[in-house]
């Protein structure tokens, strides 16, 4: 058996897939991508990491990304410059080293002096194309964990319902493949709570890119097998906001924690996740009611009502990153019930709305006006003088915690209490060393000549290890 996986002492990391503004014709015109040129800056110049010497599979030759000193990694995938964080064991640090690609990113922006060339986003929707890219959460679970019809049912509903306060906000939607299933739309959406809703188009399933679910099946725990399994998850929306991403993560693990426990609620399964998933970012509100398999209706927020009841029954005064997480979850479905607005800054959906809003006033337009895709991307730019996140004055308590986590030297610096400390440490030796020939993955580390390093554990730092395998 593994390692117990208390609500904030589990491995949790997120990837994020940025999306792409270029400004001029000449920028377009150039030979490389600028995801390309962006990775090879940060490789190359700034030295952030040490870059793949070897083919990963065949859609990652060498030099297509690598590790990073802060234990991530970066590459290009499908043309998306694409960040994975390090492994974090705390809350604080999982949303500190999230920001630490945008940090990453925008730092290789302003190095080449590229800021009115170019725009990285944070989103997960192209307005001219219908494609979607991705912003996938990873949590460690006990491998001896079962399953069941019920548990994952359960599981699906919070996951569904979660998106109005994890939700990143849209204007318009997108029907990404026709179904038999779906009924057509009778009148066009203005806004809708989640970028992603449109996309998910089944509720568990191995494949990711042409069967998006909102639980990727697929079985591969980066870890030792025998313990530990991945859930990995394709449902949840990039979120400019601190607070949001704090939010969606603290929230799923305690919910993953009552998963394990035996302590979920059993009247919550809806009867379609994946139809009540694109309802609810449809209806655009936060509110409205979802149809559960036993035949009765009940509103969206009720529901997480009651998974934050048995949350605080289980996990009430456990420790100060849990009592965050219960204390802010409940001003969150407060807030949204009674003065949503309390939640600028703090949730992305509602903040971008109001944005929305003012422009629309200010400017006289209709939902309709293609001018406000234009502010829906801006909203995502990760750059801190032109994003329209940035611009938004939140309350003391979004705010200070949106401040707090903001660490420019999360970017070269890992965790210090997971792998992720044993791996950076690596690529520190390794960008010493210009000439080693070396072969990074999440759970091992190899150099020519010598039998491979083994990481199983997530929770060991390795340092100790890797100084010993790499004197």
């Amino acid at each position: 058996m593994g390692r117990e996986l208390t609500p904030v002492n589990r491995i949790v990391g997120i990837e994020t897939e940025y999306g792409c503004l270029v400004a001029d014709e000449s920028a377009q015109a150039t030979s490389d991508s600028w995801p390309v040129r962006i990775k090879n800056q940060l490789f190359k110049k700034l030295q952030v990491g040490a870059v793949d010497l070897h083919y990963r599979d065949y859609e990652e030759p060498p030099g297509n990304g690598g590790f990073l000193l802060n234990g991530g990694r970066l590459y290009v995938d499908m043309g998306h410059l694409e960040y994975a964080s390090p492994e974090c064991l705390t809350l604080r640090d999982l949303v500190a080293y999230d920001l630490a690609g945008d940090i990453m990113v925008q730092n290789a922006v302003r190095s080449m002096r590229a800021e009115g060339k170019v725009a990285f986003i944070k989103n997960n929707i192209d307005h001219q194309t219908g494609a979607t890219f991705g912003c996938h959460e990873n949590y460690l679970m006990r491998r001896d964990l079962q399953f069941t019809p019920q548990s994952l049912g359960t599981l699906l509903s919070f996951l569904a319902t979660r998106q109005i306060f994890t939700g990143a906000g849209r204007v318009g939607q997108t029907n990404p493949l026709s179904f038999e299933f779906e009924e057509p739309q009778r009148s066009p959406v203005d806004f809708q709570i989640s970028q992603r809703a449109d996309h998910i188009v089944n509720d568990i399933y191995q494949w990711v890119q042409f069967n998006r679910a909102i639980i990727n099946a697929r079985d591969e725990p980066l870890a030792d097998q025998r313990k530990y399994r991945r859930l990995h998850l394709l449902i949840g929306d990039s979120n400019m906001s601190p607070y949001a991403t704090a939010l969606k993560v603290g929230t799923t693990s305690l919910v993953l924690t009552l998963l394990e426990q035996g302590h979920l609620p059993n009247s919550v399964v809806l009867q379609d996740a994946v139809v009540a998933t694109r309802d609810i970012s449809r209806q655009g509100t936060g509110r409205g009611l979802v149809k559960l398999d036993d035949g009765r209706t009940r509103d969206v927020l009720d529901i997480q009502y009651e998974f934050l009841a048995i949350a605080k029954k289980h996990f009430a005064g456990m420790d100060s990153e849990t009592e965050w997480v219960l204390e802010n979850w409940e001003f969150t479905l407060d807030a949204l019930g009674s003065d949503p607005l309390l939640l600028i800054g703090g949730v992305d959906w509602i903040s971008k709305r109001w944005l929305l809003e003012m422009f629309m006033e200010a400017e006289k337009l209709t939902w309709q006006d293609p001018w406000l895709q234009s502010i829906d991307l801006e909203y995502h730019n990760i750059d801190p003088e032109k994003g329209l996140f940035f611009s938004l004055t939140p309350s003391k308590r979004i705010c200070e915690w949106n401040n707090s986590v903001r660490l420019p030297e999360a970017v070269r610096v890992p965790p210090e209490n997971t792998r992720a400390a044993g791996r950076g440490c690596a690529v520190a030796r390794f960008l010493e060393n210009p000439n080693a020939t070396y072969l990074i993955n999440w759970d091992s580390i190899s150099v020519e000549g010598e039998t491979p390093l083994a990481m199983p554990d997530p929770f060991e730092t390795y340092l100790e290890q890797v100084n010993t395998f790499l004197r």
